[in-house]
């Protein structure tokens, strides 16, 4: 299995940002986006309907970065033409490495499962997703915010209205 980035699409620019308001602090700059893969974005490695789109939308915004273990090998061709770099990581600790490299304080974080938890406590805003796959019990506890379904969390992101709503004091 290969680590570190498989694929990173041209189209992926820099300075882009998402300016979110959060618990009546000062609005906050996003620069990435860093999600799981199998149980976040899939089910049973195949990727979900709604989260293209979604992710192209995004993409404009945040740079996307998608961590998985690869459990079903599908990731690199399910993720096939998105602006996203897919990472291949071996455990929890590789991706909350990761969310460090990009600043801490800079990433929204969004995965279901317990090796998401080290990325979480380490992201600016984590969002859990309880999808078609659950999500472990010990996320939902590191989670500023828990969401049905990963098209909603990824709309909360697109009308960040929402997010201020739910993270007011």
């Amino acid at each position: 299995m290969q680590n570190g980035p498989l694929k990173a699409d041209s189209r992926i620019m820099k300075d882009r940002t998402v300016t979110l308001e959060i618990s009546g602090n000062p609005p906050r700059a996003f620069t990435h986006l860093v999600m799981d893969y199998t149980g976040t974005l899939s089910r049973d490695g195949a990727l979900l309907p709604g989260v293209s789109e979604r992710v192209q939308q995004l993409a404009t915004s945040l740079r996307i970065t998608v961590l998985t273990a690869n459990t079903f090998g599908t990731a690199v061709a399910q993720l096939e033409g998105l602006p996203v770099e897919v990472r291949v990581v071996r455990h929890g600790l590789e991706k909350a490495d990761t969310v460090r490299g990009f600043g801490s304080q800079d990433v929204i974080a969004i995965g279901n499962g317990r090796n998401d938890v080290p990325m979480f406590d380490t992201a600016g805003l984590a969002i859990a997703v309880i999808g078609p796959e659950g999500a472990a019990a010990e996320l939902l506890r590191a989670a500023d915010v828990v969401v049905h379904d990963i098209c909603d969390a990824l709309d909360l992101i697109m009308h960040p209205l929402r997010l201020k709503a739910t993270l007011r004091d």
